[in-house]
């Protein structure tokens, strides 16, 4: 056996030491740290754009059921000659 002694921990890994901190792995764990961050990013973005459609394209759904309601609204007040009863009214009052 050799006199050299290298600790372990109970599972089985080296605790890390000043030298496991070098300059390529720093650089290298920066650079996956960064495309994580983009990649997470990138996939927000996507999310929101997909949210926004959806709620322009509700939106836009909702206007134009309201117009249809305006419109048939305005129908039924015509059928219903209120219309009519109340322009009569009106003139008769400017007349008195």
């Amino acid at each position: 056996m050799s006199g050299s002694h290298v600790t372990q921990r109970a599972n089985g890994t080296r605790p890390l030491g000043n030298e496991a901190l070098s300059k390529p792995q720093t650089v290298q764990d920066s650079a996956d740290l960064s495309e994580f961050v983009q990649n997470l990013l990138q996939q927000m973005q996507g999310r929101f754009q997909t949210m926004s459609d959806s709620i322009i394209s509700r939106v836009d759904e909702m206007g134009s059921k309201i117009d249809d309601l305006e419109k048939q609204i305005g129908e039924l007040v015509q059928q219903s000659g209120v219309e009519d009863k109340s322009q009569k009214q009106a003139s008769k009052r400017q007349s008195s």
